[in-house]
């Protein structure tokens, strides 16, 4: 475990991240207290020559002009001090080395300059460069978004992401692609008198290695289906009564898995949806059909019926042995099957999802699983770096084995991003995750005119998006770019005896 101590406690999340990525097989924890340690009676007479405490046999760094001490001798430990009046960034790195970044006194500091100089010691300190500089953000393109709506000059944008961020220079012109991309895709969407919807189903067949979304294993729940939808469907009304004379621009039933729901559920869904809302302007009707071992012609049909424009059959590898040790109980021709009856059944927009850095996958791995895709020939194609989560079975996988075991490098990438160019799409939208296999990112790719509206607008925050179900967040963005979110209770159980509650929470966030 690498311990950290700072002063600036608004800093931790960010120094979290920063050291994370360069130790992803180390937990880190990061910790304002620093006055304890400081006190503590342990630490005798430091001899600053040798670092050795009298008496106690352990080991110390003094930080030179100032008065903290840590002990290094046991586990590796990191101390960063901001100390505002001399400007100067410090921290040192287990015995004996030690950095000082030093700012003129008449500059204004910002975070992100601290967040820099502590990053380029980082990379001093290990030999390690990452493709994503400083940031620690999940949304980096919302930097060259802001630049572009500021009439910034392309150049000017890449120097800025290079010099004042650190980011690689294909990380830079990957985000000011996505962003310019975004901004046409997104021109012509009702941000002020719109919204978008989003309708959680929190059922799976069963839970994958690595999921931390809100959902449960349908066997466990199937005689509560039909409580659940009621409880949903007062949601519904709610939302469609209080913003009736607002625009819907885009549907997202994701989950979970909603084509987990039997034919006649399923049907009834899609039917409270469309006769809940004026669907006259919707550019997008999106369903999760996720997983293989969900799909059937009859659910398809249904999901045409009600006018499902795109949906999403999500293989995450074409691996036998990868699939069943994730969990998941379809095999890779079951994927082919359900892709070709989506076809047949006229779906023209169709997308698949996979995971890169899945345990024990290596390049030849992701080479057939992206020959398979071609083969397929989807209309748009989402690459997820693996991101480790606390609340998954992997994390406890990943400490049991290592995380060495995870490999996906810039050569994994590079296969998946020629494989979206052989299907001749383009990058549309990204975003990052904490604890990220390789410190990458997750994109998505599309032909024109096949982009997932919703996937830009929830990285982008720049419409309201009223969400309902089990665990789902709904998230006001005002006029101004101020945003405002409230959370729907994540157990099946407790959302159906809490409804009440929940529309409630919606009230007072959504009400003018």
């Amino acid at each position: 475990m690498i311990q950290v101590y700072t002063n600036k406690e608004n800093y931790q999340y960010d120094l979290n991240a920063l050291i994370k990525a360069f130790y992803p097989e180390h937990e880190v924890r990061v910790s304002g207290a620093m006055d304890s340690i400081v006190k503590n009676s342990a630490v005798q007479d430091i001899d600053a020559k040798n670092g050795s405490a009298e008496n106690s046999g352990e080991q110390y760094i003094r930080m030179q002009n100032f008065d903290v001490v840590y002990n290094a001798s046991e586990k590796p430990q990191i101390i960063v001090l901001f100390e505002p009046d001399r400007m100067e960034v410090f921290f040192a790195i287990a015995l004996p080395k030690q950095y000082t970044n030093v700012f003129q006194e008449t500059e204004e500091i910002t975070k992100n300059q601290y967040k820099l100089a502590f990053y380029h010691d980082l990379c001093d300190y290990t030999g390690r460069t990452l493709p994503w500089g400083n940031l620690t953000g999940i949304r980096p393109t919302k930097l060259p978004m802001g630049m572009l709506e500021n009439n910034i000059a392309d150049e000017n944008i890449i120097n800025i992401l290079q010099e004042e961020h650190a980011l690689s220079l294909e990380k830079a012109q990957l985000s000011l692609e996505i962003a310019k991309r975004e901004r046409q895709i997104l021109g012509d969407l009702h941000y002020i008198d719109g919204y978008s919807l989003y309708i959680g189903i929190p059922f799976c067949p069963t839970t994958c290695l690595y999921c931390s979304f809100t959902s449960y294993p349908i066997a466990r729940w199937k005689k509560r289906v039909r409580e659940y939808l009621k409880a949903l469907f007062q949601e519904i009304d709610f939302i469609a009564d209080l913003y009736q004379d607002r625009i819907l621009d885009t549907v997202y039933i994701g989950g979970g898995t909603p084509t987990t729901l039997e034919p006649q559920a399923l049907d009834a869904l899609l039917a409270k949806v469309r006769s809940s809302f004026d669907f006259a302007k919707v550019k997008e009707f999106t369903v999760e059909a996720g997983r293989a071992d969900s799909i059937t012609r009859e659910k398809l049909e249904v999901l045409k019926k009600y006018g499902v424009t795109r949906i999403s059959i999500n293989p995450q590898t074409m691996k036998e042995e990868t699939l069943r040790f994730i969990g998941r109980q379809h095999t890779v021709a079951q994927v082919k099957e359900a892709f070709a009856m989506a076809r047949a059944e006229g779906f023209d927009n169709i997308n698949m999802d996979i995971i890169l850095g899945l345990p024990g996958e290596v390049e030849t791995d992701v080479q057939n699983t992206i020959a398979e895709i071609v083969q397929l020939n989807p209309d748009s194609l989402t690459v997820h770096s693996l991101a480790i989560k606390r609340a998954s079975k992997m994390n406890q996988w990943i400490e049991e084995n290592g995380i060495r075991t995870l490999r996906n490098t810039d050569s994994t990438m590079k296969i998946a991003q020629d494989g979206a160019k052989r299907l001749g799409m383009n990058p549309y939208y990204l975003y990052r995750q904490k604890n990220m296999s390789g410190n990458f990112e997750n994109v998505g790719y599309a032909r024109e005119g096949k982009y997932g509206i919703y996937n830009i607008l929830i990285m982008e925050e720049k419409q309201t998006i009223v969400a309902c179900g089990a665990g789902s967040i709904s998230k006001r963005v005002y006029p101004d770019g101020r945003i405002e979110r409230c959370e729907n209770v994540k157990d099946v159980a407790s959302f159906i005896e809490r409804i009440d509650e929940m529309i409630e929470r919606k009230r007072k966030l959504l009400e003018d």
